[in-house]
């Protein structure tokens, strides 16, 4: 399950039409990452209101944040907001999503030129 949530949820960043997905991309291009090139992790519902995420970048730095958003409107996800960015490229070992981030590396090495 793990290998699956990084390539399903980077599929997603990649090519979904779907609002959290595309103001996502548009967020991340706000903080310099190109979402072609990066690698989600994980992103994962926090509440009705917020998701907790995780990504790689085409760069090799990781990068953690969070993502408001207002569910009783039905386009909420079109305004969400980028909370809490933070760069954990020298302790990502040490967290939760540790296993899943090596695996996020391997697989962007054999991916990606």
């Amino acid at each position: 399950m793990t290998t699956g949530i990084v390539v399903q949820y980077t599929g997603l960043l990649r090519n979904s039409d779907h609002d959290l997905w595309v103001r996502l991309r548009e967020l991340l291009r706000g903080q310099g990452l190109d979402p072609e090139g990066t690698v989600v992790v994980d992103l994962l519902q926090e509440s009705l209101s917020s998701e907790e995420g995780q990504v790689v970048s085409a760069e090799g730095r990781v990068y953690r944040f969070s993502l408001t958003f207002d569910p009783e409107r039905e386009d909420g996800a079109r305004d969400a907001r980028l909370g809490r960015w933070r760069d954990v490229t020298d302790s990502w070992r040490d967290g939760a999503l540790a296993r899943r981030t090596e695996f996020a590396f391997a697989w962007k090495s054999r991916v990606e030129p």
